[in-house]
């Protein structure tokens, strides 16, 4: 079964809970390739989400960053051959419109990596979003984008929920009637292993435009 890692961010280390189920999954630590969330930018280099990873014991035979640098078809066969595959934090739309250009989707769905995101890397993982300017983003006009759909539900990730719950529900209650939406703060976690979810933190399930908090499982 294929096992899908949805992080908010942390600010210094993975939990140990959190770290104990990421080294149980992740045996294979040949080849780590990152997805890079600011293709333009050589600083967008995933230092932080390689050391979350350190921190939690993880290390890899081998590093990959995928950006503007690398060519499309060296990009296609790195997500072929990595052992984790890891969507990077930072700028949802500019990773979002990178990971069109490069034609990834099908390929990060078709790999039996496993496969984290952080921040705007998890939001981009899931089926759809919501890409809204009081969410942050720079649009005039709300619009849904289409997502990896590693699995059928959609992610708000690394946003305020307690000072601004009722803006997120009502925000998202159009988009829970057509599918789950989980959304969490910081320092929190989702991840799924076939039909098993399983929650790390504070993290919402948003569904028919009704909230309610999720127990967490790890």
């Amino acid at each position: 079964m294929k096992t899908h890692y949805y992080l908010g961010w942390f600010n210094d280390f993975f939990p140990e809970n959190l770290s104990r189920q990421l080294q149980k999954d992740i045996t294979d630590r040949k080849l780590l390739v990152m997805i890079s969330s600011n293709p333009l930018r050589d600083d967008a280099d995933g230092a932080v989400e390689r050391s979350w990873l350190e921190g939690a014991g993880i290390a890899f035979d081998e590093y990959q960053l995928i950006d503007y640098r690398v060519q499309k078809e060296d990009a296609q066969t790195l997500i072929q051959k990595a052992s984790v595959i890891f969507l990077l934090g930072g700028d949802t739309l500019k990773q979002n419109v990178f990971l069109a250009d490069y034609e990834l989707a099908e390929w990060i769905k078709d790999s039996d990596a496993i496969v984290i995101g952080a921040s705007a890397g998890s939001i981009n993982m899931s089926s759809k979003w919501l890409c809204s300017r009081k969410f942050g983003y720079p649009v005039e006009t709300s619009s849904l984008y289409d997502g990896i759909g590693l699995d059928n539900f959609s992610v708000l990730s690394h946003f305020d929920l307690e000072n601004n719950m009722e803006l997120v529900q009502r925000e998202l209650s159009s988009l829970s009637e057509e599918m789950k939406v989980y959304a969490s703060n910081k320092d929190c976690a989702v991840r799924t292993q076939g039909d098993q979810i399983d929650i790390l933190g504070t993290v919402y399930l948003i569904s028919h435009g009704e909230i309610q908090k999720l127990e967490e499982t790890f």
